[in-house]
């Protein structure tokens, strides 16, 4: 009887310790539940490509082939301009032809259930948002186990930035390859330690190259992975060829099935279709064409401002900006994080980090490189300034974002930075009435934090939690502030 008791308690005591995940789970279906119904058909990036997809294999016609007047620029600006209006067919827009199918085909039981439906799709996505955001907690679980807080609070911030709840709120594959990719990196973690098996790991990469290209990345991330495990393990070379055949053949082999495809639909050496679309996208901005129009500084400095927002938050088709004052605000968040994060990492070099921590950094910061890497190879052709192609590096940036803050409300460097930052005022203040151009809004912002960082230093340890839990709030009403306050608003009212 006793045994038992006990046994409930270890469960307990168990789930308690998990309470704060479920919580964050829970919210984040809540929340993106509101942006699924509450988001305007046809009001995220690509959706009605992306279901037209869909729409190829429910009624039986296959998958579908890239094919000229698959992208109409002229017709797509249109129905953005016009917000989407019912007497104008989505049908046209077929330009997504090219992905690989593995979104498609699990979200085609959901087209046949439920008869098509937006958003039963829409959630469909969601739930896949829903496990990739639950593997944010095991990556930064796996990294720092006896810190559950630094897990939850980094996969709070994957959570509830605006763009990605938006984002998975959509018909989109983005999400399934952000469950795949963060799905692959906890299970390579876990290979480095002997615990999974190199064909799982294969396999599961075999599945991130069924679903965008812009998974093929994890091939050199295999590579690396491999190099991490034999240095750790020091096995001879008939060890590495073993794991390597076991790592890259099932990779390889289910990859092979959709090349041998596209080079029989659209000839050598198509093996992904990207050239099919590269060349039927015509009208697309370019970027070279509009460097030409802009000059390079000026569109460099576009380029990073759209980036920024569109990461945070720039909804519909690019085309809904939140209030200048709330970006303004994610500016002075992302710089103390990132400065935070810096220090973090400094200390963290000069100290030295355990093996399994040290593997683990070299792995996430590889696959945040290779993420960067094919956002700006995609920006040297299309204009494509879409902060949600930087989300595969999320699971760095929340473990950065949570060693960060972690750092920064310590007391001697809350202290430093608040009078740092209260310097900074003092000379904005200046500048603006000799120029005659008070930064007012800046001022308060940069102000605020340099008053609130001292005075959360001072906060007792144990209500550190509390801090946290404040912070996801807050981010959760800003998500809220976005649907209701400017998505729906800004794209209904002219539907």
């Amino acid at each position: 009887m006793r045994d038992v008791v006990d046994g409930r308690n270890r469960v307990a005591h168990k789930l308690l310790a998990h309470m704060p995940a479920i919580a964050i789970l829970v919210v984040f279906l809540f929340v993106g539940t509101l942006y699924v119904a509450y988001t305007p058909i046809w009001q995220a990036p690509d959706e009605p490509a992306h279901y037209n997809y869909i729409r190829a294999l429910g009624e039986g016609r296959g998958l579908p082939v890239m094919a000229p007047g698959d992208y109409d620029q002229a017709y797509l600006e249109r129905l953005t301009a016009e917000r989407f209006p019912p007497d104008l067919s989505i049908a046209p827009l077929e330009y997504e032809d090219h992905q690989p199918p593995l979104y498609y085909l699990l979200a085609t039981p959901v087209y046949w259930l439920f008869q098509g439906s937006v958003r039963a799709l829409r959630l469909f996505s969601l739930l896949l948002g829903g496990a990739a955001v639950a593997l944010v907690f095991l990556i930064l679980r796996e990294f720092i186990p006896d810190r559950p807080g630094v897990a939850w609070l980094g996969g709070g911030l994957v959570a509830f930035i605006p763009q990605f709840v938006a984002m998975m709120a959509s018909i989109n594959n983005d999400a399934l390859l952000l469950a795949l990719l963060w799905l692959w990196l906890w299970l390579a973690l876990r290979y480095l330690r002997g615990k999974v098996s190199p064909w799982v790991l294969g396999g599961v990469a075999g599945a991130l190259l069924l679903t965008k290209t812009t998974g093929y990345g994890v091939l050199p991330l295999t590579a690396v992975v491999l190099y991490l495990r034999y240095r750790r393990a020091g096995m001879p070379g008939r060890w590495i060829a073993s794991q390597a055949l076991a790592l890259f053949l099932p990779a390889v082999a289910l990859g092979a099935v959709w090349w041998t495809r596209n080079l029989a639909v659209y000839g050598w050496p198509d093996l992904m279709g990207l050239q099919q679309h590269n060349a039927l996208v015509t009208g697309q901005p370019r970027t070279f064409d509009r460097i030409a129009q802009q000059g390079a500084i000026a569109f460099l400095i576009d380029a990073v401002r759209t980036t920024f927002r569109s990461f945070w938050g720039q909804f519909g088709w690019m085309g809904v900006v939140v209030d200048v004052r709330i970006y303004l605000g994610l500016a002075v968040f992302s710089f103390l994080t990132f400065y935070g994060a810096c220090w973090r990492l400094i200390e963290s070099l000069r100290q030295g980090m355990r093996p399994r921590q040290r593997d683990a950094l070299i792995l996430l910061g590889t696959a945040a490189l290779i993420t960067f890497a094919l956002f700006v190879g995609y920006n040297i052709t299309f204009v494509q300034h879409q902060g949600r192609y930087l989300f595969p590096a999320l699971p760095l940036l929340a473990l950065g974002a949570a060693f960060g803050w972690a750092r920064l409300v310590e007391r001697r460097l809350a202290v430093g930075t608040g009078l740092a930052l209260g310097f900074a005022v003092i000379v904005m203040g200046a500048v603006g009435l000799i120029i005659g151009d008070l930064a007012v809004w800046p001022m308060a912002l940069i102000g605020a934090a340099a008053v609130g960082l001292p005075l959360l230093a001072f906060v007792p340890q144990r209500a550190q939690g509390l801090l946290a839990g404040a912070l996801l709030v807050g981010l959760v009403a800003l998500d809220l502030w976005c649907l209701f306050g400017f998505i729906v608003p800004l794209l209904a009212a002219s539907a």
